[in-house]
Order: C-alpha cells, then structure tokens, then sequence
C-alpha cells in the first residue's frame, strides 16, 4: 500500500524521525524481549521448549495459511508458548466473525505490528523536488484459534508427534542445503569466512545427534547469504565481539529459527547461544528498532535460501 504523495517545503529527506506513538512501539517490542533475555531466555525459542508443543514447530500462520514474518513470527511464538496455544493459526476478532466464528469473552488479544512505507515529497538543500519511502508501523490484535469458537476443523489440528531421527544423515536435509550450491567444508569449529566465502562445519560425526549438525549449519549458512554477492548484509562489523558481530550474530540466530521451522527440525539448544545474550542487549539497548531490522533480516535471508531451491 502506498500513499499519494504529500508537499511538505523546506525539509530535507533525511530528516524524517518515526511519530511518538511508532517509537512507543518499537520501545515496547524490544523491551519485552530484552526483559527475556535478561532472563536468559531467548523468546523466539519457546516453541520448541514448550511441553504442549511436542509436535512439529512451524511459523505462525493467517487465516488464509500465509506465514506471519519477521518480528511477528518472534511475537506469536513466545504467546503460543507462554499461553499454551497448539494451533499455528491466528486472525483478528473481524476475521473470525467473517469465517462464522466468534472470539471467546475475555481472551486477550495478542499485539503484532503491520509495516509499509509511504511516499511523501521533499525539497532537498538546493530546492529540487526528492521523493522519499518513510517506513511505518501500526501495531494491530490478533486471536490464536485456541481462543476461537466455531472455526473449521482444519484450524484446531493438532501437531503431528516428532519421530525419532535416526543417527545419521537427513537426505532432505542434504538437499536443501547442497542446493544453495555453498563451498561448505569440514575444519575444526563452526564459522562462516566471508573473504573466501566458504562455510566450514565440524565433521557430522563429532556432533551429538543430527538435529545438532543441520542446527549449527542453519546458523552459518544464514551468515553465508551476507555475502556481497548475495544479499550484501553489512550491519557495521568490524572487528570480533564488537557491536556489528553482535547484530550479524542475531541475525543468523534468528535465521536458524526460521530456518529450523521450515525444514522441520529443532535450532541450536539455547545454551549454545548463552555467550551471545549479554552483547545482543547492548545492541538493543543502543538500538530499540534493532529487533525488528534483524528479524527482516532474517527472513530476507531464509527466502533468498528458499529461492535457490529447484522448484
């Protein structure tokens, strides 16, 4: 959706700052997940730790099965968890009474956020006309199925059990991961060195189950597509351990859970990641909108990941 252009004289395009009520937003966003990880909790992971999700993970849907992205997928996952909901599907209270059904009384709606951009013009320094692409959000309520009387069979399936992995290597996996036509080769630790962009894993058999291999490789091959070549992601890193790393280092957090929905298997066990908590609440701390960018981030790169796959 975009706007018809507005005339606002005298401004430079560069000086556009996001109203009150969006940065509210923003703050209110990152607060909470800041507060979770102050916990040492990250969470995007509830899912897969929840009891009552015993069953195959999968991103949070609309109505209509089109995923939820980005920060909503982080937003939706923690209030299934927390709340106990078993349905991936959620939709607001209007939707519900479009498909015939109706929101229980006293369910609490859960706050997304809807993003676009619109188109405004300018008069630049040496009073040409310049059009600039404002982002903007408004956040917006949503109702998991569980809430939800009278709604089709297919919105209250429950998850199917997982199975057990057998100890050796996925084939689909294997597949996926090939497709993307990545230099990945066996060394002594896990990383991604974008000078010779080339993934190196440790080899498959030095790791505790399956499910931990393809975890740690989501998490590299995520790093991967920030390659110039591919998505040319360059969040500021310049050295190891300084702000730039930790924002690069969420960013692949968060692909690897996005990743891990979608192929169906578990990310990396959280412990894993509990060296990265205290330097990912700096960056949110310096950045309230940081959540959100790495979360678009993310999905930019798990798409890009999908688009390489034979269709």
């Amino acid at each position: 959706m975009t706007t018809q252009p507005s005339k606002r004289q005298n401004r430079s395009p560069n000086s556009h700052e996001a109203p009150p009520a969006q940065n509210d937003l923003y703050a209110r966003v990152t607060g909470k997940i800041m507060a979770d990880l102050e916990n040492g909790h990250l969470t995007w992971r509830k899912p897969w730790q929840a009891e009552h999700m015993a069953g195959h993970v999968m991103r949070p849907l609309r109505w209509n099965d089109i995923p939820y992205q980005g920060v909503n997928t982080l937003l939706l996952w923690g209030t299934a968890a927390e709340q106990g909901y078993t349905s991936p599907y959620w939709m607001t209270y209007r939707q519900a009474i479009e498909l015939k059904a109706n929101v229980r009384k006293g369910e609490k709606a859960t706050q997304i956020v809807y993003a676009d951009k619109f188109t405004v013009e300018d008069k630049n320094d040496n009073g040409e006309t310049v059009l600039s692409q404002i982002p903007f959000l408004k956040p917006y309520a949503v109702f998991n199925a569980d809430q939800i009387d009278g709604l089709s069979d297919e919105f209250y399936k429950k998850p199917e059990p997982v199975k057990a992995a057998a100890p050796s290597r996925n084939a689909q996996l294997e597949a996926f991961f090939a497709q993307t036509k990545a230099d990945i080769r066996t060394g002594w630790d896990a990383s991604y060195f974008i000078t010779m962009d080339r993934v190196q894993m440790p080899p498959f058999e030095s790791f505790e189950s399956p499910e931990s291999y393809y975890a740690v490789l989501a998490h590299e091959i995520t790093h991967w597509t920030r390659h110039p070549s591919r998505l040319n992601r360059d969040l500021g890193r310049k050295v190891y351990g300084d702000e730039g790393y930790a924002k690069e280092e969420l960013v692949a957090e968060l692909g690897a859970c996005f990743l891990a929905a979608d192929l169906g298997f578990e990310p990396m066990p959280e412990a894993r990641h509990a060296a990265y908590i205290q330097s990912w609440l700096k960056a949110l701390q310096d950045d309230k909108r940081f959540i959100f960018q790495a979360a678009s981030h993310a999905q930019k790169a798990v798409e890009y990941l999908h688009i390489l796959q034979p269709s």
